[in-house]
């Protein structure tokens, strides 16, 4: 066994780098500017089509989101806006399905979660989550079940193991957008 060359690896990327998830992640109320950086990367990796960035986050141009973000955050769209609710009303309307990424009483784990249409993956305050009224306008929730002594992953962890679930499912499915 052998590790791929840099050039190997930039010829394996582009064979794929055009491909986008139908995946949207929005942001409420996180605090970190390096979990914000880290979900950028994380988004350019998986291929997401879009980072929403809600309330108290932070955004680009920033030091620290630049820092964990390595340039994703010029190679993945993102917008900000300052209410998550509206946000989500807009794309319930064009068709996503909202899936809140919290521990509920009706979440799933996350590995039997199948998403059937386009998603919008909702992350919440590192402390305190989401909102309720944020919960209510969710159409599914799922959760990384926990063994040890903490009930919870940091936040950019929890989306990395999600988002690389969401992507392998959607590819199994076939319903990776391809560019025009």
């Amino acid at each position: 066994m052998r590790k791929l060359t840099h050039q190997k690896l930039v010829e394996r990327q582009a064979a794929v780098k055009d491909l986008t998830l139908p995946v949207t992640v929005l942001l409420n109320d996180v605090r970190s500017l390096y979990n914000v950086g880290s979900v950028f990367r994380t988004s350019d990796g998986a291929g997401v089509e879009k980072v929403w960035l809600c309330g108290i986050t932070g955004f680009p141009p920033a030091a620290q989101i630049t820092k964990t973000a390595l340039g994703a955050e010029n190679s993945v769209a993102w917008e900000y806006h300052p209410d998550a609710c509206a946000v989500i009303r807009k794309l319930k309307e064009t068709g996503y399905e909202i899936l809140l990424l919290e521990q509920t009483e009706t979440s799933l784990p996350y590995d039997e979660y199948r998403p059937v249409r386009p998603v919008c993956l909702l992350l919440g305050n590192e402390i305190t989550g989401v909102s309720d009224e944020l919960v209510s306008l969710c159409d599914a929730a799922v959760e990384i079940e926990m063994a040890g002594t903490k009930n919870s992953l940091n936040v950019t962890v929890a989306y990395g193991i999600l988002v690389y679930h969401l992507r392998t499912s959607f590819r199994k499915q076939d319903t990776v957008r391809r560019p025009s």
